[in-house]
Parts: structure tokens; C-alpha cells; sequence
């Protein structure tokens, strides 16, 4: 697979915890890629380090051993500012609780990062209002988290990963926290979105039926990727 082709690599990645009972090792060599406009699914169960593989794609951990690469740029020696800069223009993020400021409205949690990396507010706004529409929720722009339902939180949250037009999106468990009707509406929403926009995703589940409806399926065990099989 060619850099010009792909927008996530990880080349034999290796990262261990110190912990009270000795060292723990979550990632063992394990290598991944991600094409443009590839949606992946990572089905793990909990506890065998697919958060610390999605940290480590977006650049916010560093491996042990190994490498992580955006569009074809080596980013583990790079200093702090550099990864967040990369991070800033090229990676969205959506995580199983939906992390928003609680004392921001749904359209001011979109607004921000886009002016943090160097948006006009006005043209911010502009661009946060077209989201939230695109996820159902222009009525509830001027609302607060705590007065949205956990599906709106989490479609807010989809849309501010959105906003700055990611090249690569990663979700951990983003539907995780859902009751099943809300979490297969956010998800498809979620899929339809990126696929709209030509962009690749990793997105980590437990659910098996949400994640084949991906482009391909992978697992993580014994700290290494490996492929998928329903029947296994």
C-alpha cells in the first residue's frame, strides 16, 4: 500500500504500561492501514488496548517501537506543536462520551475548533450551522449539552469532529453509551457523513453488525492486528 494511497499507517507498533503487578504489554508489533476513503472497523473486546491503538493513530501517544504515519509523514519523532497541528488539520475524533463543554451551546461546541485552528467566527458559525443541520439538529443549536438527549450529544459530537474537515476520522465505541434504536441512528449518520465526504475512518465497536458495514474488518488480539471473521 503506497503513502499517495494511504492516510493512516501504523508499522509494527509497540507500546507497554508500568504497572504495580510489572509490565503489561497492549501493543505487540502491531501494524494497520487505513486507504482514503476507506472506512475500517476495529472489533476488540475491552481491555486489549484498541484506545491506546486509536491514541496512538491520533498522534495523541507516542509508541514504545514503531511508527505512526499521516498521509505518508512520520510523526514519532516529531516534537508536541507539530502532532497537534497535525492533528488540528487532519484527524476528527469522536469518543463514547461525547465530551462536549457543557458550558457552550451545541453550536458554540462546533464553532471553537475550527476557530482554534485559525477559523474567522463568523465563517466558524457559518460552517457549525451547516453541520448541525447535516445531523438533524438546527433546532437545537442554541441548547446546552445538558438539555440535549444522549443521541444529540453524540450527533454534536460528530459534527464538531467534522468541523475542521478532517482527512481521517477515529471513533472509539461512539455509539457505546446509546440505548440499540439510538446507537444504529447515530451510526448510520455517523457512516453516511464520511462516506459524503470522501473521508477514511477507524472506528472501533462491539458491535460485530455495526462494524461490517464498514469496507473491512479487523481485530486486536495478542497486541497485533489481525483480520476478521464472523465466524471466529
Amino acid at each position: 500500500m503506497s503513502d499517495e494511497t494511504t492516510v493512516l499507517r501504523m508499522d509494527a507498533v509497540e507500546r507497554t504500561y508500568k504497572t504495580a503487578a510489572g509490565p503489561l504489554t497492549v501493543l505487540d508489533g502491531a501494524s494497520l492501514h487505513v486507504s482514503k476513503g476507506e472506512l475500517v472497523g476495529l472489533v476488540a473486546p475491552s481491555g486489549t488496548g484498541k484506545s491506546t491503538l486509536l491514541h496512538m493513530a491520533g498522534l495523541l501517544e507516542l509508541p514504545d517501537k514503531g511508527d505512526v504515519l499521516i498521509n505518508g509523514r512520520a510523526c514519532g519523532t516529531l516534537g508536541d506543536l507539530e502532532r497537534t497541528a497535525i492533528r488540528r488539520k487532519t484527524i476528527g475524533f469522536v469518543y463514547q462520551f461525547h465530551h462536549l463543554l457543557p458550558e457552550f451551546s451545541a453550536l458554540e461546541n462546533v464553532i471553537l475548533p475550527q476557530m482554534v485552528a485559525g477559523e474567522t467566527r463568523r465563517a466558524a458559525r457559518d460552517h457549525a450551522a451547516e453541520l448541525l443541520e447535516s445531523v438533524g439538529l438546527t433546532s437545537r443549536a442554541t441548547h446546552r449539552p445538558a438539555k440535549l438527549s444522549g443521541g444529540e450529544q453524540q450527533r454534536v459530537a460528530v459534527a464538531r469532529a467534522l468541523a475542521n474537515s478532517p482527512a481521517i476520522l477515529l471513533a472509539d465505541e461512539p455509539t457505546g453509551n446509546l440505548d440499540p434504536k439510538t446507537s444504529e441512528i447515530v451510526f448510520d449518520l455517523l457512516v453516511k457523513l464520511v462516506r459524503e465526504r470522501g473521508m477514511s475512518a477507524l472506528i472501533a465497536t462491539h458491535n460485530i453488525a455495526l462494524a461490517q458495514r464498514m469496507d473491512r474488518v479487523v481485530t486486536l488480539g495478542a497486541g497485533k492486528i489481525q483480520g476478521f471473521s464472523a465466524e471466529s
